[in-house]
């Protein structure tokens, strides 16, 4: 048995792994893990498909998942709207009353399927007139009042139903009648700049990324995996189909908060991350170190600066002496460092953003098998991955394009050959939703998708990805900066959160820069500096001298000449999503945070900052 559609997932676990949990989730707050079979989420399926059938819903309409996590009803919602022709639609927990409004009318939604009340109410501030709402548990408080004349609140028990047989016969007549190049899902891209845009995938789009990183990946019958990304991003909702063809057992995490504890609870072997999710598992090691007395302490540094020389190519190429520090690092640091991870995490695949490459040696170097991949929602959405076997990383690279699909460098611009990264295979989309002027000026005449990426092959057949086409900016030297590069060097100083580069049209490079307040205070206990507050930290001369001597620093050992950084601004308040500085999937939105900051900029760039 082969799946080509989406919703053929199940029934293909089924027949392979009969009786297998396949996922599982907690109960409420009871902390107790329900787990369910191939069999019942087939038979949940199949209710929920019925019951949306009897309330009118038909082939082509559109329904909303909007969640606060992933979860086994997230996934069994998905499969029962795409086995009847529905579109789910997912938005992201962190859309914007504006957007959802965009979202709700670009998509024409006819209901909406939420987790939990929090979600209600944001769907109450978004001011939609919603058909019909779907909740994933009971709602016990009050629903909002703009929901309660002309909107239909069901929870998941008052819309299923137990099928009969004419039932099994209308649900079995549309899915036969659903062609693998129909669409599939909606997914909306977050947007640096704008309103979002409707990505809409095809079930091949979809299948056809399933099964490429199922060739790459080392997932199996007995691979246990944790997902706690959001589904409603591509990558996430990708993978979990992948851990399900797989056979594997799937937890869903209630949230990123709570992840130290599951991770000892579950025990993965796997999980998907971003960059931030690392960056705190760093963060935790550090803090470790840091409790340590002064031995400890210099033990600890010892350990993390071998880790961060581990091999580019793997553990095979070690040479002896590494091998045996490596060993005595494990010993004493770092094997205690992944037993608090639940003990069993050997994989992890990284998405979503750019890894720093020191990083990635560091947490391979514990044990970890860090592999950063590349890709975007239009794509279904991976494109390239640094493989888990010998020879298949380059820590810094984005790794080797997937089976299926093909990857070209368009008009190399510079000695380094970057250009911009056009792709072309079955899991590029069917275009963006009403917007055919766009989706047509995202492909060339030979029918290559264009990513807007900047990049080249390093290695030969390594993908790397040096900025954003539309990001590249000339200084008034004449000389192009790709930020995102300046910015991957920036991030590798342990006192740097975040940072955004700019230098359009001015005669120098400078940097916003948000500190790393736990790696400072640990700074200032060591260094007798008083700490007060992050607000009145970042003007402290001292703090000033310090992160002048970090920007000096990748000046002279990561940045060219025309590259380096003449100057930067520290902001006490990190960039989210929440307050607008950042999109869904974490990326700067960087003409909003070049507005919000607009006074500084112009100060940084009117007199350029040395540490003074």
């Amino acid at each position: 048995m082969d799946f080509t559609h989406l919703f053929d997932i199940l029934p293909y676990r089924q027949k392979r792994f009969l009786d297998r949990t396949a996922l599982a989730a907690r109960q409420g707050n009871s902390g107790i893990w329900k787990k369910w079979s191939p069999a019942d989420l087939l038979a949940e399926r199949d209710r929920l498909s019925a019951g949306l059938l009897e309330m009118g819903f038909k082939t082509g309409d559109r329904l909303a998942i909007f969640a606060h996590c992933g979860s086994p009803e997230w996934c069994i919602a998905d499969a029962a709207m795409m086995q009847i022709g529905i579109q789910p639609v997912p938005m992201h927990a962190t859309n914007r009353p504006d957007e959802i409004r965009h979202i709700f009318q670009d998509s024409n939604l006819k209901g909406c399927f939420v987790s939990n009340f929090e979600m209600l109410e944001r769907l109450a501030a978004a001011g939609c007139e919603w058909p019909v709402i779907f909740t994933f548990e009971k709602i016990g408080q009050a629903i909002p009042p703009i929901f309660l004349q002309k909107t239909k609140i069901l929870s998941w028990s008052e819309v299923c139903c137990d099928p009969d047989f004419n039932d099994f016969e209308k649900i079995k007549t549309i899915r036969d009648g659903i062609g693998e190049h129909d669409l599939a899902t909606i997914l909306y891209t977050s947007g640096t700049t704008g309103q979002p845009k409707g990505v809409m995938l095809t079930h091949a789009n979809i299948v056809s990324n399933v099964k490429s990183v199922l060739a790459i990946a080392p997932l199996g019958p007995k691979t246990v995996c944790l997902s706690f990304l959001p589904m409603s991003h591509i990558f996430e909702r990708m993978v979990v189909f992948g851990y399900i063809a797989a056979g594997a057992e799937v937890y869903f995490a209630d949230s990123v908060e709570t992840l130290p504890e599951t991770l000892r609870e579950v025990r993965p072997h796997f999980f998907t991350a971003v960059p931030r999710i690392l960056e705190r598992m760093e963060e935790r090691l550090i803090a470790r170190r840091d409790a340590q007395n002064f031995v400890g302490k210099k033990v600890f540094d010892w350990a993390i600066r071998l880790g961060e020389r581990f091999p580019y190519a793997g553990s095979y190429s070690m040479p002896m002496d590494y091998r045996f520090k490596l060993w005595l690092a494990k010993l004493f640091i770092f094997n205690r460092f992944r037993r608090a991870l639940g003990g069993r995490i050997k994989n992890i695949a990284v998405g979503a953003a750019a890894l720093q490459p020191r990083l990635g040696r560091l947490l391979s170097a514990t044990g970890l098998e860090i592999r950063e991949g590349y890709g975007l929602t239009e794509t279904s959405p991976v494109i390239s991955f640094n493989r888990f076997e010998p020879g298949g990383v380059h820590f810094g690279t984005v790794g080797i394009p997937i089976p299926s699909m093909e990857v070209r460098i368009a008009k190399p611009e510079n000695e380094n050959l970057d250009g911009e990264i056009e792709v072309r295979g079955p899991s590029v989309m069917a275009g963006y939703l009403n917007l055919p002027d766009e989706t047509a000026a995202r492909f060339t005449a030979d029918g290559w998708f264009k990513t807007g990426d900047v990049g080249r092959f390093e290695f030969k057949r390594f993908l790397k990805i040096t900025g954003r086409a539309s990001e590249v900016f000339k200084t008034t030297t004449g000389k192009f900066i790709a930020p995102q590069f300046v910015e991957q060097q920036i991030l590798q100083s342990d006192f740097v959160a975040q940072c955004l580069v700019l230098g359009l049209n001015r005669s120098f490079v400078g940097a916003l820069i948000v500190p790393n307040f736990q790696h400072l205070e640990n700074w200032c206990r060591e260094n007798q500096v008083h700490w007060t507050a992050p607000q009145f930290m970042v003007f402290n001369p001292k703090i000033q001298k310090l992160f002048a001597g970090e920007i000096e620093k990748i000046n002279e050992n990561y940045l060219g000449s025309v590259e380096k950084v003449r100057g930067f601004r520290l902001f006490f308040e990190n960039w989210t999503a929440e307050n607008g500085l950042l999109t869904p999937t974490l990326k700067m939105r960087r003409e909003k945070i070049a507005a919000a900051f607009s006074k500084e900029i112009e100060e940084m760039f009117g007199k350029k900052v040395d540490g003074e």
